[in-house]
């Protein structure tokens, strides 16, 4: 059964730290939330099952395609499972979906992280698919959880984080459904956009 986060959206993420293994650097490192708000980083987190997997390595070769664009927004991506360092190592090394990943993976063995996020499976100490967006002030702006036997479209978790990013410089405008960059329709709530989104979005 997995716990019940208590972090909601539009809450405050406390401060946590991970061990990660940097395919860049072939090396271990760690992150630390504390960090990432200090540089003005938005943060993504990534859960999966387990390394050596199945659905997870084309989550990761998805992923992979996105990243570049995630770090131009300021992103700070890391992928979390209850694996060690060592395995995500292995795993990297070995599995050809991974070759290009570059972005770190972070070693959450005891499920601490996971459990702060609800997605901590007690009865297997396994991670759900939760993908989590924290702005850099700390707060979490998004949530998204799957099952162990769905794939996440990963266009998707980039265009949310285009979304929070546009909306933190437009905190007075909103973005309707389908929208994908900026430039893209937007609206402006208020009293005179009572009942009239049809026209608004028509303008």
């Amino acid at each position: 059964m997995s716990e019940v986060t208590t972090i909601q959206v539009g809450q405050p993420v406390p401060d946590f730290e991970l061990t990660t293994y940097d395919p860049i650097k072939k090396d271990f490192g760690k992150f630390t939330l504390a960090d990432a708000k200090k540089a003005g980083k938005w943060t993504v987190l990534v859960f999966y099952p387990a390394d050596f997997t199945f659905v997870c390595a084309t989550e990761f070769a998805a992923l992979a395609e996105q990243y570049s664009d995630l770090q131009k927004l300021g992103c700070e991506l890391l992928t979390v499972s209850t694996d060690t360092q060592f395995t995500h190592l292995a795993w990297q090394r070995e599995e050809k979906e991974l070759a290009a990943v570059k972005y770190p993976m972070a070693a959450d063995r005891t499920g601490k992280v996971a459990r702060m996020f609800g997605v901590y499976i007690a009865d297997n100490g396994l991670a759900l698919r939760g993908t989590f967006i924290i702005a850099p002030d700390g707060k979490l702006m998004g949530s998204e959880v799957n099952f162990l036997n769905l794939g996440r479209n990963m266009e998707e978790l980039a265009r949310k984080v285009r979304a929070n990013v546009f909306l933190a410089k437009a905190p007075g405008e909103v973005c309707p459904a389908n929208w994908k960059k900026s430039g893209d329709k937007t609206l402006k709530p208020g009293a005179h956009m009572v009942g009239k989104v049809h026209e608004a979005m028509q303008g």
